[in-house]
C-alpha cells in the first residue's frame, strides 16, 4: 500500500504566515479601491473589506482565523498605543492647563449622558456605568493613521492626540474602579474586590516604569544611532505586550505610559525620536482589516435601540464637552467641532475591557458586549471619515491631500 502521510490534511489549516499574507493582501487591493473612491479615507477600505471576508461576509476569514490573528492586533496596538504616550506632552499640559479640564469634561459627560441613555432602555446600574466608562474611550488608531495618510499636522491635532491618550487613561481607571462592584455583586471575596484592580493598575504602571529604565539605559549604552534605537523600541514594545500578558496585567495601559514616560522622562535627550515606518504601516493596515472581521453586525439587530443610544450619548457628550470650555482656548470655533469628531472612533480599548468582563461574567459580558460591540460596528465604520472630515474642518491636512477627498 503506497504511503501517502506526508500528504496534509485537506483542506490544509492555514497558519500564521498565510493569515498575515493573505490580511496583507486585502489591505492593500481595500486601500487601492478607497483611494479611487475619492470619498472614503483608505482606513474605511481596510474596515469593509474585512467584515466582508470574515465572519460576517463571506467567510473567507473563518473565526479561527480572525482569533490567530490576534498576535497582529497586539503587535500593532502595542505600537500604536506607545507611540500615542510619545505624544502626549505633559509639559504641553501643565501650560496648557484647559486641554485637561476639556478632557475631565468631556470624559465626564460622555459618561453620564451615556449611562442615561441606557438607563432609559431598562439596562442594569452596572452594566450601564460600565458602558459608560468605556463610551469614554477613544480609538487612538484611527487618529494615528488617518492623521499620517492626510499628513495632518497643528494645534487641533496636537489637542486631538492628547485628548484621546487621556480619554483612554480616564476610561480604564473608570472601568476597573467600577468592575469591582461587579466583583462584590457575584461575591468575589475582598481579595479580587479590592485588589484586582489595585494590582493590575499598580502591576501596569510599574511594569511600564521598568520597562522605560530598561529602554533609556540600554539606549545610553548603545548611543543615539536609529540603528541601533528602532530595534530597540520595538523590542521593547513587543516585550511589554508578552510581559502585561503573562502578569495579567493591562498591556493597553502599559504601552500607553511606557510611550509617555519616554516622552516626559527623557531629560538627557538619550532617546532618538522612532519611526516605525513600512513595517508599522502593514502591521496598521492588518489590524483594520481583522477589525473589520471581528465586527459583529446581529448585535446591531438584538441591541439596536441601546447602540444608537449609546452612540447619539456618546458623540453628544464628547462636542458638548469640548464646545463648552472652547472659550478657554485660543482655537475657533470649528476647531473645537473638529476636536469632537475626532474622538468619534471607539475600538480597541473598548474592546479589550469587554472581553476581559464577558471571560469573568458572561451574564454581565452578554448586555455589555452586545451594547459595546454593536456601538463599535457603528462607531469604527464612520470614524474614519469623521476623523478626516474634523482634520479638515481645522485646515490641517497637507494642501495635497485636499484634492479629491
Amino acid at each position: 500500500m503506497m504511503d501517502t502521510s506526508f500528504i496534509p490534511e485537506w483542506p490544509p489549516e492555514p497558519n500564521n504566515f498565510v493569515l498575515f499574507g493573505l490580511l496583507l493582501v486585502a489591505a492593500v487591493v481595500a486601500g487601492y479601491v478607497a483611494r479611487r473612491t475619492r470619498v472614503f479615507p483608505t482606513i474605511t477600505g481596510f474596515i469593509l473589506v474585512g467584515f466582508l471576508l470574515g465572519p460576517g461576509g463571506v467567510g473567507l476569514l473563518s473565526s479561527g482565523m480572525v482569533a490567530k490573528g490576534q498576535v497582529f492586533v497586539d503587535a500593532a496596538l502595542g505600537l500604536i498605543l506607545f507611540e500615542l504616550g510619545v505624544l502626549l506632552d505633559l509639559r504641553f499640559l501643565r501650560s496648557h492647563k484647559f486641554v485637561l479640564v476639556t478632557s475631565l469634561v468631556e470624559s465626564a459627560a460622555s459618561f453620564a449622558l451615556v449611562y442615561l441613555a441606557l438607563r432609559l432602555f431598562d439596562i442594569a446600574p452596572i452594566e450601564a456605568a460600565l458602558a459608560g466608562a468605556l463610551g469614554v474611550s477613544a480609538s487612538p488608531a484611527v487618529l494615528l493613521l488617518v492623521s499620517r495618510e492626510f499628513g495632518a499636522s497643528g494645534p487641533t491635532t496636537q489637542r486631538a492626540f492628547i485628548l484621546v491618550a487621556l480619554n483612554n487613561i480616564w476610561a480604564f481607571l473608570a472601568f476597573t474602579t467600577l468592575f469591582s462592584l461587579v466583583h462584590a455583586v457575584h461575591d468575589a471575596g475582598m481579595g479580587r474586590v479590592l485588589l484586582q484592580p489595585l494590582y493590575i493598575l499598580c502591576g501596569s504602571v510599574l511594569a511600564a516604569y521598568v520597562l522605560w529604565k530598561l529602554l533609556i539605559r540600554t539606549a545610553r549604552l548603545v548611543g543615539k544611532a536609529r540603528a541601533q534605537q528602532f530595534p530597540l523600541t520595538v523590542g521593547i514594545i513587543f516585550l511589554a505586550v508578552g510581559i502585561a500578558e503573562m502578569l495579567g496585567i493591562s498591556s493597553l495601559l502599559t504601552l500607553l505610559l511606557l510611550g509617555t514616560f519616554a516622552r516626559n522622562l527623557d531629560r538627557e535627550n538619550e532617546l532618538e525620536k522612532v519611526e516605525f515606518g513600512s513595517g508599522g504601516e502593514m502591521l496598521f493596515a492588518v489590524l483594520f482589516v481583522l477589525a473589520g472581521a471581528n465586527l459583529h453586525v446581529q448585535y446591531l439587530a438584538l441591541f439596536g435601540l441601546a447602540v444608537a443610544a449609546f452612540v447619539i450619548a456618546r458623540v453628544t457628550g464628547k462636542m458638548l464637552g469640548v464646545l463648552l470650555l472652547s472659550h478657554l482656548d485660543v482655537l475657533p470655533r470649528r476647531h473645537s467641532v473638529a476636536l469632537g469628531l475626532a474622538m468619534v472612533p471607539m475600538a480597541g480599548l473598548a474592546i479589550g475591557l469587554t472581553q476581559s468582563a464577558s471571560a469573568l461574567y458572561p451574564a454581565v459580558g452578554y448586555t455589555l458586549s452586545g451594547i459595546v460591540f454593536g456601538a463599535v460596528v457603528v462607531l469604527e465604520t464612520l470614524g474614519p471619515a469623521a476623523t478626516e472630515f474634523a482634520l479638515k474642518l481645522a485646515n490641517e491636512v497637507a494642501p495635497n491631500s485636499k484634492i479629491g477627498h
